[in-house]
């Protein structure tokens, strides 16, 4: 395992990771500085989200026969800029065209990442070699987001931005000295979106990431007025605790088999994850029960970004960048969605009705990862001679 290389690309996530949410968690220091109020702050998270929508695909196909670690640099030198400029504009709206193009660098970087831990390791090895490079996100999420709020508290949120910076041209050097240089794309191998949508298992792959990502989000995005129901509402932070521990053990196992077992891991997370909002819907009225089916969700959707992507990489082949920028505007529309759908359903119906959509949701889920067993979800022994057809195929 190349560590140094794939230890950079999870540096590069989780500066990613942070520097999207940081905003949040420094939310009434930034806003008294920018003289905005809260929700203009909040703003700067959604504009980094649009534009990680708006850039995945588009820049992933227009940059594919560029030589690799060049995009991969430029999108980092984006950050270092974003990151700066943040720090020392005192303009509300520089600063947020700023967010803009972090995320568009965003929707890049992670169109790159898992493809470029596949390439550094031999077939066998491909999954470990992405669940390394995806640790960045989950550290940022649990750890780096908290550490950053809690220096930015102690600095300044100026400051904290600056670090950021800091880190990014350490991340740049790195990259330099331990990521191999790749070639991009013949122009006879490149396809278009059309043509990497057409290879057999990529539509189911991206089918289940929707639907996963979508059930996920109903829940997570109004987790607080969900534990406020079942009479959890002074425990939301133990909640979330219990969530990301489990997440974080779900990675772990994510990354140990996922080489071996990436069908079955994908068929367990999901059930597990319909037998946890299950749970919700018969036996929320027990305090036990609700802390249990969150530790399950958790441990469910913990390696699911690493499993969604190592199918698609394994799926698409030569084409993984720009099946994985599908993947990520796919990931980041079912963020959006799960904020809107989860929405109506409260003012409609309540909280009650979530756990019901998610097993609406989370059934076909299942159905199209067990159907998918040739093309997209393949068994290990077969994912090697699907690959090899496909890329004759194409």
């Amino acid at each position: 395992m190349p560590w140094p290389g794939l230890l950079a690309l999870a540096m590069a996530g989780f500066i990613c990771i942070l520097t999207e949410a940081l905003p949040a968690g420094l939310l009434l220091e930034i806003g008294a500085s920018l003289s905005v109020s809260e929700s203009l702050v909040g703003q700067l998270v959604t504009v980094y989200a649009a534009g990680a929508v708006l850039a995945a695909i588009p820049l992933t196909a227009a940059t594919q026969h560029l030589p690799r670690r060049q995009v991969l640099l430029a999108s980092i030198a984006v950050f270092a800029v974003a990151n700066t400029v943040t720090a020392l504009s005192s303009a509300y709206g520089l600063t947020l065209a700023f967010r803009f193009f972090a995320g568009v660098a965003a929707g890049l970087l992670w169109s790159l990442l898992a493809g470029y831990a596949a390439r550094m390791v031999p077939e066998a090895m491909r999954g470990r070699a992405i669940a390394v490079a995806m640790v960045g996100t989950p550290l940022a999420l649990s750890l780096g987001i908290p550490a950053g709020t809690f220096v930015g508290g102690a600095i300044g949120w100026r400051a904290c931005f600056g670090v950021m910076s800091v880190l990014t041209l350490i991340l740049i050097i790195w990259v330099l000295a331990k990521i191999p240089a790749f070639p991009g794309q013949a122009t006879d191998k490149r396809l278009s979106l059309i043509q990497v949508a057409k290879i057999p298992g990529v539509r189911a792959v991206l089918f289940v990431v929707a639907a996963f990502v979508l059930a996920h989000n109903i829940l997570y995005t109004y987790i607080a007025p969900f534990l406020v129901d079942v009479g959890l509402g002074e425990r939301i932070d133990l909640v979330l605790l219990v969530f990301g521990v489990a997440a974080l053990a779900g990675i772990w196992v994510t990354g140990v088999l996922i080489d071996h077992l990436l069908r079955e891991l994908t068929l367990v997370s999901t059930v597990l994850f319909g037998l946890a909002a299950a749970a919700l819907v018969f036996w929320s009225d027990s305090e036990a029960v609700v802390y249990i089916s969150i530790g399950v969700w958790g441990l469910a959707f913990g390696g699911a970004a690493t499993l969604f992507q190592t199918a698609i990489a394994k799926t698409s082949g030569d084409a993984a960048d720009l099946a994985q920028s599908m993947l990520v505007t796919a990931w980041n529309a079912s963020i959006a969605g799960g904020g809107v759908i989860g929405g109506l359903l409260l003012d409609a119906f309540g909280v009650r009705a979530f756990a019901p959509a998610l097993i609406a949701l989370l059934i076909p889920t299942l159905l199209v990862v067990w159907a998918a067993r040739r093309y997209g979800f393949a068994p290990a022994s077969k994912a090697h001679r699907s690959s090899i057809s496909r890329t004759g195929a194409a």
